[in-house]
């Protein structure tokens, strides 16, 4: 241990690593001058500690015990209290830009917490994981879709078909048995990765201010890609339902009446369907409601989320290719599983740059993803002649 390390231990921290030095020096090739220095060096930090209890006694003893208190209080801190003090999100940054947690660590463990959080891995702190929830919440797409955070390969069942209920008069025969088929898609996790490179000044940024910066950075590109993947979901599902995979309708565009076209495609389960679409399509079909004096509206009252890697309705597809320009529908028939929570894993890279001041910084997200009921979605079409 460094001699900062050393002054930074309390007095059962001083014991146990006496107890370690112990051991150590009875290994094989022990460094005996470096473990001697050590432990003159926490003989020392006890002598310390000692006197600080005596002056503490001492101030007591004259009526000043405010000190201890504010002793005691630290550390009876709750877990949360730590993840949400400065102390916790400064060794955060720290942890994110060197990856030794040894700082982190020492927070939780003087404030006596260490078995509620280090044990499970590195917990972010509390502004870090409510700024990241509250993005996702905040995103148009992600925040309409089923979400949860389920370890491992999530399976989901879904009506493949289904007879339908009966009406029953009394004292009539009994009602045919309901055959019911269902399906189950598999959300197998696959990882979002966005990396993006920043300057030295900016990785000199100190504490909560770095935290935020950074992930404002990656969370935006992480999020985006999930958003962009949940679109992809529902345009590559096919259009007929199989065992292992949900359907979608398929539509193809005539101009005007192409979303009230998809709504009509949809079924009963479909409750609250919302349009996405590029916000090219989405002039078009304004420009479409204009040229018939805003007779019509175009979306059926339908509010219009966007995102742009649908295909533009203006665009002209080549021949037999199909483009997929919008998608009418219920985003709770997608389902996405954060196989280990909303809070992307940020790795640093200084050295690959370094020669243009630049540090690469990568963030990861495993996440699981598929439509998962079928009926639920409409994707508008144009087919290429």
């Amino acid at each position: 241990m460094t001699i900062d390390e050393i002054k930074a231990l309390d007095m059962e921290g001083v014991e146990n690593r006496s107890m370690e030095i112990k051991e150590e020096m009875t290994a094989e090739n022990a460094d005996l001058e470096t473990l001697s220095a050590e432990v003159s060096a926490l003989e020392e930090r006890k002598a310390a500690i000692v006197e600080e209890m005596k002056q503490a006694q001492a101030a007591v003893v004259a009526g000043a015990g405010k000190e201890i208190e504010k002793q005691e209080e630290r550390h009876m801190a709750t877990f949360a209290e730590v993840r949400s003090s400065e102390a916790y999100a400064n060794a955060y940054a720290e942890y994110i830009k060197t990856g030794d947690d040894k700082e982190l660590r020492s927070v939780l463990t003087e404030n006596g917490v260490t078995a509620q959080g280090a044990s499970a891995g590195v917990p972010v702190p509390t502004a870090v994981e409510d700024r990241i929830r509250t993005a996702w919440d905040n995103d148009a797409i992600l925040s309409r879709v089923k979400r949860s955070n389920v370890k491992g390969i999530l399976k989901v069942g879904f009506e493949l078909s289904a007879t339908p209920a009966t009406v029953h008069a009394e004292g009539a025969a009994a009602p045919d048995e309901e055959v019911l088929n269902l399906g189950i898609v598999s959300l197998v996790p696959a990882t979002l990765k966005k990396w993006i490179t920043i300057s030295d000044e900016a990785f000199d940024l100190k504490g909560q201010a770095f935290l935020d910066y950074i992930m404002d950075e990656v969370e935006y590109r992480i999020i985006k890609l999930a958003a962009d993947t949940v679109v992809a979901d529902i345009t590559s599902a096919p259009t007929t339902a199989t065992k292992t995979a949900a359907s979608v309708a398929h539509v193809e565009s005539t101009g005007i009446a192409d979303i009230v076209n998809a709504v009509a495609a949809l079924s009963d389960e479909a409750q609250n369907p919302v349009v996405i679409m590029n916000k090219a399509s989405y002039a078009y079909y304004k420009g479409l409601a204009m040229a018939a004096g805003y007779a019509v509206d175009p979306f059926d009252g339908l509010e219009v989320l966007f995102n742009n890697t649908l295909d533009v309705a203006t665009a002209t597809p080549a021949s037999g290719a199909v483009n997929k320009i919008a998608i009418v529908g219920d985003l709770n028939g997608e389902s996405v599983n954060f196989t280990n929570g909303y809070e992307p894993t940020i790795k640093i890279d200084d050295l690959s740059l370094a020669e243009k001041d630049l540090i690469k910084i990568v963030g990861r997200l495993p996440m699981g993803h598929g439509v998962t009921a079928c009926g639920r979605f409409a994707v508008i079409t144009k087919t290429g002649a």
